[in-house]
């Protein structure tokens, strides 16, 4: 309170044996000072909400192999750490996750680095995922330990939706292939729902092929399909905290 007076140059408190009573400067400064006090009460009370976490909503960009694989893993762990946390999730292709991330509809998110190109956002490189080929389990292809693209194109070929990027696509002109798609569908499963009942043949990212129906089968390709996982976001320093810890956990996940 002294150091209060000081500051204002005026006496708050008369003070005096029978006990301490309000100036009139100060009675007419009290209702500012509560104002003041509560000011401070509530923000020494969000500070701790942030630091652990409390009522804090992450908010996700991804696509179906993140947000059917690892991503649940990821929430449930980080939650029982923090349970406080809340995840938004925005599921959809490279580009609009990266979009999302520029817009700020999201605070990060899961891209693939050969389709975004020279993006002006940071990414943080996870893993590589290798495409392989999906055939019916009694397809002549199958008998290969290894198929060629070669091979692949002349089959008839249900393209994985992906937007605006398709690596497929990319690395067939590459090499100047031509497939016969006779599909192009966007959900990895029903792809292999297709194949199964021999509408035709695939090539699908590993992760999703971990637990893939038993009337398929599973082959390396060559040359080999990939694609960089990365965490990419607009600039670190403008993150949230719980953003940055549970990106902070996957990093020490992988």
């Amino acid at each position: 309170i002294h150091t209060l007076e000081e500051e204002l140059q005026t006496t708050l408190i008369a003070r005096s044996k029978n006990g301490n009573t309000l100036t009139p400067d100060g009675a007419e400064y009290l209702p500012y000072i509560k104002q003041v006090a509560l000011a401070t009460q509530n923000l020494r009370k969000k500070q701790s909400e942030v630091t652990g976490l409390e009522n804090a909503v992450i908010r996700i960009g991804t696509y179906a192999s993140i947000s059917r694989t690892r991503l649940p893993e990821w929430m449930h762990s980080f939650k029982q750490q923090h349970p406080g946390v809340r995840f938004e999730i925005q599921q959809g292709d490279y580009s609009m996750n990266h979009d999302w991330i520029e817009e700020g509809v999201t605070d990060f998110g899961f891209v693939c680095a050969e389709a975004v190109g020279n993006s002006s956002l940071q990414q943080i490189p996870l893993w590589k995922d290798e495409m392989r080929a999906v055939l019916p389990l009694h397809h002549p292809l199958a008998r290969m330990k290894t198929v060629p693209l070669e091979k692949l194109v002349c089959e008839p070929f249900i393209l994985l939706g992906e937007g605006k990027h398709s690596l497929p696509m990319e690395y067939f002109e590459q090499h100047n292939y031509h497939p016969q798609i006779s599909y192009r569908i966007d959900d990895d499963y029903t792809i292999m729902s297709m194949v199964g009942q021999n509408l035709g043949v695939a090539v699908l990212y590993s992760p999703v092929l971990q637990n893939c129906p038993t009337d398929l089968a599973i082959r390396p390709i060559t040359p080999a399909i990939s694609r960089t996982v990365t965490i990419a976001y607009r600039d670190a320093a403008i993150l949230p905290v719980a953003a940055r810890q549970f990106i902070d956990y996957i990093l020490s996940t992988v």
